[in-house]
């Protein structure tokens, strides 16, 4: 695969990071899930709507004809609306996904790398993410710092430091 950029998300990328919830959300293998059934749950809602707020930020991967092919952004969420993530107020959560075709070819840790950073620069002490069992990217979450904090059923929520 050839390099990819990265740059900051803006508000115009609400639809492709919707695109990438529905990717995140349907990792495992024969078990696709319609867009219009996860978009219209507040379940993955809560990861787009409004996008993009004050306290929002992201970053998209573009492969070098500059089309976007991955996507890791974070939301603030309160105590009485939880993300599947959510470890306590002032604790931001990341959500990921990348296109089929470019995983496993470094675009998620160049992404994590990126928004990490952008976390830390803004001040944040930690970042937080919730990953189902099974999937893939837990491999990756664990060799980034993240640890498992909660354990849910099916799914398991990490929390990462930023020093």
């Amino acid at each position: 695969m050839p390099a990819t950029a990265v740059r900051e998300a803006r508000q115009a990328d609400g639809a492709f990071l919707a695109d990438m919830v529905v990717e995140a959300a349907n990792w495992r293998p024969g078990a696709h899930r319609p867009r219009h059934e996860l978009l219209a749950g507040e379940d993955y809602l809560r990861y787009l709507a409004g996008w993009m707020r004050p306290v929002d930020a992201g970053v998209i991967a573009e492969a070098p004809g500059g089309e976007p092919v991955g996507a890791a952004w974070y939301r603030m969420f309160p105590r009485t609306e939880p993300g599947f993530g959510y470890v306590g107020t002032g604790v931001p959560e990341l959500m990921i996904g990348v296109r089929p075709l470019w995983r496993s070819h470094g675009v998620g840790r160049i992404l994590i790398h990126a928004l990490c950073e952008q976390a830390r620069a803004q001040g944040y002490g930690r970042i937080s993410l919730s990953v189902e069992r099974g999937n893939f990217a837990a491999t990756l979450y664990r060799s980034e710092g993240f640890a498992v904090t909660q354990a849910g059923i099916g799914r398991d929520t990490m929390v990462k430091r930023l020093p």
